[in-house]
């Protein structure tokens, strides 16, 4: 029987005496270790010898001391040679390439650079130690004996070989493979002459597998569909936000009791140009920023941006973590959006995902031809609900990964914050499984260990780095302590979303309000738990998706009470203990489901009732931020006092606010049946005002209404020496202030 045989040996003759032919050979087909040990300038004999391999090339010429002198193509090979005397200049061998094509270029030869990492960079990103790896691995332009290139490191560390390819080599991988640093995982190669702009992917050889990938650490990427890492040059962007920068650093301390209200913002579909693209970053600096502004939040929360694969994942399935998405423009487009939110005293958050990946071949599912950064064990590494993977969070490469992720984004782009998805879908190993398709942890149980100790080092390295910045938690369980210190044993994040205040509160406003004296507890229950996390109170992008129908039309009744509700739904948000999220769209009740393709139903504006709700959201973020009692005390139970809770018959609710030196009233009905010499409590005696009242006619409500001022009379009542006769009005709210002498 016939067997296949290797392509022959190149032959050699004496110059070529100290190199191997088969390591010549394993160059040739792509699966040498560690092609620096033959490739480049050597010294043999005391002469300087040079092999270079390419392909591509008719002939090279090399220059020496002499001039140009002609390399050797060594027969049947596509390997060119050159040894003896006159001696090449530098230490860097200038070469001229005239290829197979036509072309003719120059350029230095990559094998003369060795590599110049810190080995205690390397253990430290072993060690998983290293959160800011983003500085080691990925690619960086940089000159280096005065030759100007760009640097190229990945971990691959089960790859028998790896390449960088790109247009510049054809996108040939047995050419510029690079040099493998030993036992840390990690390959490197600097290459001359490659500059901003050039795209590049790492070509990986495990065995028979051969895959094509895109930088984990890429800092830029190609316009979808396509795929390749860019190279990206170093930024121009020039920050002007040093007066917020110290601010937040020095308001670190006491961010718990400051305003905080998010508008929740999809870049790609909040506005469209008149072409129906979505605006770039400084298109949105220039109309979304005056919008914030306009309305009053203290805060631009984004969802993903970080680059992604699939529009219709609305960025939640990443493939890029350390770029922004190229959809909206370059990374200096986005410091520039950044940068001119801080200079308008407005935050900006960023939806962060390190709870699962997608599978898309050319990212980080089986990045070296094995699980890298994924478990090997579906049951630990699937999510089978979306067909994503899982991160191996006690893999400590995999750590420095996210940690670097995270702190990058704070640090070098300014994030004011991160609110990281899916926190639950971290914390449980049977989170959404079947009963046998999870794996316990070494003590039998459900609890995901590896992800609750990168979740509190994640928490403790960005408190620590970059203080003043918010880690907010999407936590949808009752999970104990997620936002309190890693030295108390929480989890250590900053605040959590409240998605039980969300679903109770959605719940009963979607009932008929006959019905609702049935359901008051869905309202008063929320105090039971208020204060045992720092709480967001969340109306999301998630509440309006997928077939939940708008905020709006969520609401029972005609059109009069859908938009009431709504006015008094805001009320109580506004009101109620715990900071503030509102996604876009639904500052001005717009009636269609969010879809992420178009961009909002801003003509829905040019209806009063409409204009009603939006003008509501701007005085209502107004008076929350301007009244301390209505968010100094979010997260304590001393800046929340029952009036009454209790009087389910007529469906009202009654609390005050407090701060340290003040106190506000609320007064919520959720019926639409006005209720006349409503009588509540008040600690001090005075002439009282409304400050905002939903019903009134500014926000096209019916105007029922107290006057420009509200006597207080000597009759106790709910525990307090005097009282307020009211008016209180259908489906609405009343803050209410003490006048001041």
């Amino acid at each position: 029987m016939a067997t296949a045989r290797s392509k022959p040996a190149p032959k050699t003759h004496a110059a070529l005496a100290a190199y191997d032919p088969a390591d010549m050979q394993r160059v040739a087909q792509g699966r040498h270790f560690d092609p620096s040990t033959i490739l480049g300038l050597q010294q043999h004999q005391a002469l300087d010898s040079l092999l270079l391999f390419q392909p591509a090339a008719e002939n090279l010429r090399v220059l020496t001391d002499a001039g140009w002198q002609a390399m050797q193509r060594i027969e049947e090979s596509d390997f060119f040679h050159w040894q003896g005397s006159p001696k090449i200049c530098g230490k860097h061998p200038l070469i001229e390439q005239h290829s197979k094509d036509g072309a003719c270029f120059r350029y230095r030869d990559a094998y003369s650079f060795p590599p110049d990492i810190d080995p205690q960079q390397l253990a430290h990103f072993n060690h998983g130690t290293l959160w800011q790896a983003h500085d080691l691995l990925g690619v960086r332009m940089m000159e280096r004996d005065g030759v100007q290139g760009t640097r190229f490191t990945v971990w691959a560390p089960n790859a028998e070989r790896v390449s960088v390819v790109g247009d510049f080599n054809h996108w040939d991988g047995r050419q510029l493979p690079m040099i493998n640093l030993g036992n840390s995982g990690i390959w490197y190669l600097f290459v001359p002459g490659i500059l901003a702009g050039e795209v590049y992917k790492f070509e990986i050889l495990n065995g028979a597998q051969l895959v094509i990938k895109s930088d984990p650490y890429g800092r830029a990427f190609e316009h979808r569909p396509a795929t390749a890492s860019k190279v990206l040059p170093p930024s121009s962007h020039r920050w002007c936000d040093t007066e917020w920068m110290n601010k937040r650093q020095q308001c670190s301390a006491n961010w718990l009791e400051n305003a905080l209200s998010i508008y929740e913002v999809h870049l790609g579909s909040w506005r469209r140009d008149h072409h129906n693209a979505p605006l770039t970053y400084r298109q949105l600096a220039d109309s979304l920023i005056p919008y914030v502004t306009q309305m009053g939040f203290t805060h631009i929360q984004l969802m993903p941006i970080s680059e992604y694969p699939y529009d219709a994942s609305w960025g939640y399935q990443v493939s890029g973590y350390f770029a922004p998405t190229s959809r909206y423009g370059s990374a200096d487009d986005l410091k520039y959006f950044i940068d001119r939110c801080h200079q308008h005293e407005i935050g900006v958050l960023l939806d962060w995902v390190p709870a699962h990946f997608p599978k898309d071949s050319h990212a980080l599912a089986q990045f070296d031809g094995t699980a890298l950064y994924e478990h090997e064990d579906p049951r630990k590494g699937e999510h089978r609900d979306w067909g994503t993977l899982i991160f191996n969070y006690g893999r400590t490469e995999v750590k420095n990964f996210l940690l670097s992720s995270a702190y990058m984004w704070l640090h070098e782009f300014h994030i004011d914050g991160l609110r990281v998805d899916a926190v639950a879908s971290m914390l449980y190993l049977d989170y959404s499984r079947k009963d046998d398709d999870w794996v316990p942890n070494i003590h039998g149980g459900n609890e995901n260990l590896e992800a609750v100790e990168f979740l509190r080092t994640l928490n403790t390295v960005l408190h620590r780095e970059c203080p003043g910045a918010l880690v907010i938690a999407e936590e949808s369980t009752s999970w104990p302590q997620v936002s309190r210190p890693v030295y108390l044993g929480g989890l250590g994040f900053s605040m959590k979303w409240n998605m039980g205040w969300m679903n109770d509160t959605l719940n009963y406003f979607a009932k008929e309000p006959v019905h609702r004296a049935f359901h008051h507890e869905r309202l008063t229950f929320s105090q039971i738990y208020a204060y045992r996390e720092n709480f967001v109170l969340p109306l999301s992008h998630d509440e309006v998706v997928h077939g939940k129908g708008s905020i709006l039309n969520k609401m029972p009744g005609d059109p009069w009470q859908k938009f009431a509700n709504v006015r008094l739904l805001y009320t109580y948000l506004f009101s109620h203990p715990g900071k503030k999220l509102l996604f876009m769209g639904n500052e001005f009740a717009q009636g269609a489901e969010w879809q992420f393709d178009r961009a909002l139903d801003w003509q829905v504006l040019d209806f009063p009732l409409q204009q009603g709700v939006q003008r509501l959201v701007s005085d209502l973020n107004r008076l929350y931020r301007g009244d301390r009692p209505l968010h100094q005390y979010d997260f304590e139970q001393r800046g929340f006092e029952w009036l009454d809770c209790h009087d389910h018959n007529q469906s009202v609710l009654s609390f005050i606010r407090r701060s340290a030196d003040d106190f506000t009233l609320v007064v919520l009905n959720f019926t639409p049946v006005p209720r006349h010499g409503y009588r509540i409590g008040v600690p001090e005696p005075g002439l009282y005002t409304e400050v905002l009242n939903s019903d009134s006619v500014y926000y096209e409500g019916s105007n029922v209404n107290n006057g420009e001022s509200i006597q207080s009379q000597a009759q106790a009542w709910m525990g307090h020496p005097c009282s307020l006769s009211l008016s209180v009005p259908p489906l609405a709210g009343l803050i209410i202030k003490k006048r001041l002498a």
